[in-house]
């Protein structure tokens, strides 16, 4: 794992940070106000503590937002990334997990807002491909809302040898196209399965596509094309989380 250190900006982002005892973070840059509010939002727990805190006005913190015209909320924190362990460890002998895999994804804010609906339903983790992962992206963390911090994300050096591995440890892998053949409310949903969603622009590539057991769809107004991919994502993450707790 890359141990080089990054910025992060946004209320969320590094609050959630603070608080995943997993992540370092070795500096972190506020305003008054916003040391403040971290007091507030967590008043039986010193956030700070052990953490390197400089003051700066809104203005002094606008240059570590400004390239990617974000709005730092006088948050900044420089942080480290996560260990997580290899992918194939931790589908080792667990039944019943959903994964999810990006096949082509790179806008950093797409990715962002799925990571957030991702940890919001419950999801047990996310593959991506390691070269398209913005892994030290402001933009992502930011749309992922500190929500990063509580999903497991695996970068993988290739989708389809993923894939085949992951199907001879007994997955499914469900392919989300437009011109699928079922809509995947009509799925079942037991035992292991990969949620295999491809790039707003063309889809799955067709190679990888050929590792999708089925191919299914979200039905929607005829008169629309097709959905954003992260809107796409919480559809079925939903659907998937409810499906769980009635059954459980």
């Amino acid at each position: 794992m890359n141990k080089s250190s990054f910025f992060i900006v946004g209320q969320h982002a590094v609050i959630e940070a603070l608080r995943n005892p997993k992540r370092k973070v070795l500096r972190v840059f506020l305003t008054e106000e916003s040391k403040k509010n971290i007091h507030r939002k967590s008043p039986k727990r010193n956030l700070l503590n052990d953490v390197k805190v400089y003051f700066k006005t809104k203005k002094e913190l606008d240059k570590y937002s400004t390239k990617e015209n974000l709005l730092h909320q006088g948050y900044v924190a420089e942080i480290e990334h996560l260990e997580l362990p290899p992918l194939k460890d931790f589908v080792k002998e667990k039944n019943n997990i959903t994964l999810v895999c990006l096949d082509g994804v790179t806008d950093p804010r797409n990715i962002g807002s799925l990571i957030r609906s991702a940890a919001a339903f419950s999801v047990d983790g996310i593959i991506i491909k390691e070269r398209n992962f913005p892994s030290d992206s402001k933009l992502m963390f930011k749309a992922a809302s500190g929500a990063i911090e509580y999903v497991n994300i695996f970068t993988v050096s290739n989708i389809n040898s993923t894939l085949k591995n992951l199907k001879d440890k007994n997955f499914w892998v469900y392919g989300f196209d437009g011109k699928g053949d079922k809509n995947f409310t009509d799925i079942e949903w037991k035992g292991n399965n990969i949620l295999l969603f491809g790039s707003e622009g063309s889809g799955m590539h067709q190679h990888t596509s050929k590792y999708a057991d089925f191919l299914v769809k979200i039905d929607i107004n005829k008169k629309i094309e097709s959905l954003n991919i992260s809107n796409s994502a919480a559809i079925v993450f939903h659907h998937l989380s409810y499906l769980k707790k009635t059954v459980d």
